[in-house]
């Protein structure tokens, strides 16, 4: 009568977006609100040459993926006279998780105690444990208000890496998350409005 086939696609496909690791951002440091909507900004690792990734490649993908997410919302760079000043560090942490290599369609205690294939692991090859590898990576990036010298906040991005090789798009996908949440916190520029 009814097909069992969308409730099998519908579990595939929350098992694979559950198995993708997802990007948290936390709030911190709001020493005043944001007020006023910013035209202009300084991103203070490019000017003053401070590099905060372990790779010189990502620090860099990191300060022209800002400049480019802040000037496409219609703010300008400068230099001289920002409104706004934004600073970025990182913490690359590497870690190990050990999960259980026990797969069996039953539970441990199913099985008779007294039986030496169900224990045993020279006799089961999937018993044991498994070690991997991967990297707990923080893009932490402070908003500051420059005429009040202090924090309109401070936007923390935080996921996991398995691979090197992915670790470049991980952190940009991070960046973008952290400036989608500070640009939902900013009242309309009334020039943007009428630019459109």
């Amino acid at each position: 009568m009814f097909s069992n086939k969308p409730i099998y696609l519908v579990g595939l496909l929350a098992f694979i977006l559950s198995s993708c690791s997802s990007i948290d951002i936390f709030k911190e440091n709001t020493e005043i609100p944001v007020r006023k909507p910013y035209s202009s900004f300084v991103i203070i690792n490019q000017e003053v040459g401070m590099k905060e990734f372990k790779s010189e490649f990502i620090d860099h993908q990191v300060q022209i993926h800002l400049q480019e997410a802040l000037e496409a919302q219609g703010l300008v760079y400068d230099r001289e006279k920002p409104d706004l000043v934004i600073r970025y560090t990182s913490n690359e942490d590497p870690r190990k998780r050990t999960t259980s290599n026990y797969s069996t369609p039953y539970p441990y205690w199913g099985y008779r105690v007294w039986d030496p294939w169900a224990a045993s692991r020279y006799m089961n090859p999937n018993y044991g444990t498994k070690t991997t590898s991967y990297e707990l990576l923080q893009v932490i990036v402070d908003f500051i208000d420059p005429t009040e010298d202090k924090f309109l906040m401070t936007l923390t991005g935080v996921t996991e890496v398995s691979s090197p090789k992915g670790k470049d798009k991980k952190v940009l996908k991070t960046v973008d998350k952290i400036i989608e949440s500070f640009l939902a916190d900013l009242p309309q520029n009334p020039n943007s409005e009428e630019n459109s």
